[in-house]
C-alpha cells in the first residue's frame, strides 16, 4: 500500500459526474446499490454542464434576443441597439451553472451517494486510485465501476501554437470579450453555434469548412435554410477550404487559407478551433485492466454497456459515437440496472440529434443519405413552414419538416425539421419512431392550432396523399 493512502470497498464507483455518471449513480443509489461518484472537478455537472451543453444554450439564448430585436423593426417594434454588459452576461451564465451544480449536488446527498473530487488512475480491475488535492489518496476497492468521463476538444498541433487568441470551445464560452473579428475553424455544429453567439455581440464572424457544406454528413433539406441564413449573418463562410496555418502577429492572427475564390491570408482578433473532440479513455490506467479501445480511443462496449472486463461498464461520450448528453442519461439506467440484476439493453431506435443555430435544426432516426447507403426504399414527405400560421406569427416562415417513411408499410422511419423550436419538436418524432408509429397513426393525431408542431401532422399527410396518389396512378396503369 502506498503511504497515506486510505482504502474503501464499495458496490460501484462512478467515474466522471456529467449528465450520465451523476444519473448512473443516482438510479444505482434508487435501486439501493452503495456508491461512490467520482470527478476531478470541484462542482459536479461535467462537460455539459459546465464547459458545453447548458454554458452554450444559455448565450444562444441571449444571441437569439440580440437577433430579435433587430428583426422586429420589420412588424413596427423598435428597439435601441443592445448595449453588452460582458460582465453581466457572465455573471448569469455562472449563475446558472452554480445553480444546478448545487442542485445535483443536493440531489446525491439526498439519495446517499458520495461525491469525492479527484483524479482517478486504475491499479488494476478491482481496484482505483484517487488522487485528491491537498489530502491523502484514496484506493477505492470496488465491486463495480461506471467510467463516464466523457471528452474534451481536438486542438491539432497545427493550432496549437501557445496563443492566448487561440481558442477552443472552453475557452469560447467563458467570453472574455467580444473580438472584432473571429476566425471559426470548422462549420460542425460546436462552430456554428458559438459563431452565432460572438455574431450576435458584435464579432465579425468567419467560418471555415474543409467539405463542401456546413455539418457534414446532416440532411442537405435541413442545411440549406441554415446556410441562407448564417450567410446573412456572417461575414463569410469558405467551404473546401483550409486553414493551412496560423500565426500570432502580436496583435492580430494571420490565418492562411487553401481553397477556391478565398483569400490567400487574412488576419483575425482571435481563432475558435472547432474540428471535433476526443474520449477522456487515454489517463485512466486502463492498460492495467481487461477494457479495450478501439482505434478513435472510445471504449468499446456492448448493448449492456458491458466492456471486455465484465466488472467494468462504460456510458457517455467516452464510449463512443454519438457524442451526445441524452445518450449517456439513457445509457447510465442501463448501465447502473443491469449492475443490479436487472436484464436492461441499450436498444434504443431514436437517438435525436439538434443543433442550437438559428434556425435550429433537429433529427432523429433514418435520413437519405443513410438509406442510400444502406440501399434502404424510403419515400419522403416535406411540409414548408411557409405554410403554418405559427411560423408567419413568429416571423420565422423558412423552415420545413421532413418526413421519412417506408412505402410498403408506411412506418416513420426518420424526421427532420429546421426552424425554431426544431429541438423542442423532435420529441414527438422520436416517441414515433421508438413505437413504431405509421404515418397514419401522426396523420390523425389532433395537433394543437396554431402551433408548429401542425407541420409534422401535416408531413404525414403530405405522404400518405402521395401513397395513395401513387396507387391510384398503378391501379389505372393494370386497368
Amino acid at each position: 500500500m502506498v503511504v497515506g493512502e486510505m482504502v474503501q470497498d464499495i458496490q460501484l464507483v462512478v467515474l466522471g459526474a456529467g449528465p450520465g455518471g451523476y444519473t448512473a449513480a443516482l438510479r444505482a443509489a434508487e435501486l439501493g446499490i452503495k456508491t461512490i461518484l467520482v470527478d476531478a472537478n470541484p462542482k459536479p455537472g461535467g462537460t455539459c454542464l459546465h464547459v458545453g451543453c447548458i454554458p452554450s444554450k444559455a448565450l444562444l439564448h441571449a444571441a437569439e434576443l440580440v437577433n430579435e430585436t433587430k428583426t422586429a423593426a420589420d412588424f413596427g417594434l423598435l428597439f435601441d441597439k443592445p448595449k453588452l454588459e460582458l460582465d453581466k452576461l457572465r455573471g448569469w451564465k455562472d449563475g446558472i451553472l452554480d445553480r444546478l451544480a448545487s442542485g445535483i449536488a443536493g440531489k446525491c446527498k439526498s439519495a446517499g451517494v458520495e461525491i469525492m473530487h479527484g483524479k482517478a488512475l486504475f491499479k488494476d480491475s478491482r481496484n482505483v486510485r484517487i488522487e485528491c488535492e491537498g489530502e491523502s489518496a484514496v484506493r477505492i476497492k470496488f465491486k463495480h465501476c461506471i467510467i463516464a468521463t466523457g471528452s474534451r476538444p481536438i486542438m491539432p498541433k497545427m493550432f496549437d501554437i501557445g496563443s492566448p487568441r487561440v481558442l477552443d470551445s472552453t475557452g469560447a464560452l467563458k467570453i472574455e470579450d467580444v473580438p472584432k473579428s473571429l476566425l471559426v475553424i470548422g462549420g460542425g455544429y460546436i462552430g456554428l453555434e458559438m459563431g452565432t453567439v460572438y455574431a450576435a455581440l458584435g464579432s465579425e464572424v468567419t467560418v471555415v469548412e474543409m467539405t463542401d457544406g456546413l455539418l457534414p454528413g446532416v440532411d442537405r433539406d435541413l442545411v440549406r435554410p441554415l446556410h441562407q441564413h448564417l450567410e446573412k449573418t456572417f461575414k463569410a463562410l469558405y467551404l473546401n477550404t483550409k486553414v493551412t496555418k496560423i500565426e500570432d502577429t502580436g496583435k492580430s492572427v494571420k490565418a492562411s487559407f487553401e481553397g477556391k475564390d478565398v483569400p490567400t491570408e487574412a488576419t483575425f482578433d482571435k481563432v475558435l478551433v472547432c474540428v471535433g473532440r476526443r474520449p477522456n479513455s487515454d489517463e485512466l490506467g486502463l492498460e492495467t485492466t481487461q477494457v479495450k479501445l478501439d482505434d478513435h480511443g472510445f471504449i468499446v462496449i456492448d448493448d449492456q454497456c458491458r466492456t471486455s472486463e465484465k466488472r467494468i461498464f462504460s456510458i457517455g461520450d467516452v464510449s463512443g459515437q454519438p457524442m451526445l448528453a441524452h445518450r449517456a442519461i439513457g445509457q447510465a439506467y442501463v448501465a447502473a440496472e443491469v449492475i443490479a440484476g436487472k436484464n436492461s439493453v441499450f436498444d434504443n431506435r431514436a437517438m435525436p440529434a439538434v443543433v442550437f443555430t438559428q434556425p435550429e435544426i433537429a433529427w432523429v432516426g433514418l435520413t437519405d443519405n443513410e438509406a442510400r447507403a444502406q440501399n434502404i426504399e424510403v419515400g419522403t414527405a416535406k411540409y414548408p413552414w411557409s405554410a403554418n400560421g405559427r411560423a408567419h406569427t413568429l416571423a420565422e416562415p423558412s423552415g420545413q419538416t421532413k418526413i421519412i417513411y417506408d412505402p410498403n408499410t408506411t412506418q416513420v422511419l426518420g424526421v427532420g425539421m429546421v426552424g425554431p423550436r426544431a429541438g423542442e419538436l423532435i420529441s414527438e418524432a422520436a416517441l414515433a419512431i421508438e413505437m413504431g408509429a405509421m404515418l397514419e397513426d401522426l396523420a390523425v393525431t389532433i395537433h394543437t392550432h396554431p402551433t408548429l408542431s401542425e407541420t409534422l401532422m401535416e408531413a404525414a399527410i403530405s405522404a400518405l396523399a402521395r401513397i395513395e396518389k401513387q396507387s391510384a396512378k398503378e391501379k389505372a396503369t393494370v386497368s
